[in-house]
């Protein structure tokens, strides 16, 4: 078994979990901050804006089940990455669309996914692209947020409607 690693933020890291641990191959997810400057970010802190973090999700996954190419396009369909600095009713810095990577390699086959995927949007793609420095492990209250508390109206209203249309869109049971 080969694993690897990448950092998506595509809005709430609460949806982003739930939807990517659907997928057969995902091996751990753990949401998070990064691509801000301050050190030892919180929730509070991020949501301010005045970080500089996105809320993202690490996910672990087995090359062997599923490709990072895969990964991208499900990141790409749960996501607006046409829309800066907000994903539906969440806005501010912290809910861009933001890829960090590890490793040439992946940067490689990001830059190839994105550079095609222009051509299905009418607006430019605004998805930041770029080298992953540090990454931090969101409260303990976040881990399965989702499977937790499905009733919660975020969840109700916000993730259970993209979970569903992801399901739909890669043919989950």
């Amino acid at each position: 078994m080969k694993n690897d690693s990448i950092v998506f933020g595509g809005g709430c890291f609460w949806c982003t979990e739930a939807v990517f641990q659907m997928f057969k191959g995902v091996t751990k997810t753990t949401p998070g901050y990064a691509g801000g400057t301050a050190k030892n970010p919180n929730y509070e802190r991020v949501c301010t804006g005045e970080t500089g973090h996105a809320e993202v999700l690490q996910i672990e996954y087995n090359t062997e089940v599923i490709s990072l190419e895969q990964l991208l396009k499900v990141f790409f369909k749960m996501h607006d990455p046409t829309s800066l600095n907000r994903q539906e009713n969440d806005v501010g810095t912290q809910y861009r669309s933001i890829i960090l990577y590890n490793n040439d390699e992946q940067k490689k086959t990001i830059d190839k996914f994105i550079w095609q995927a222009k051509k299905e949007y009418d607006k430019p793609i605004v998805t930041e692209v770029k080298k992953l420095d540090k990454f931090y492990a969101a409260e303990e209250h976040h881990k399965d947020y989702y499977k937790r508390n499905p009733l919660q109206p975020y969840c109700m209203f916000v993730t259970r409607p993209k979970v569903n249309m992801i399901k739909k869109e890669f043919n989950i049971k």
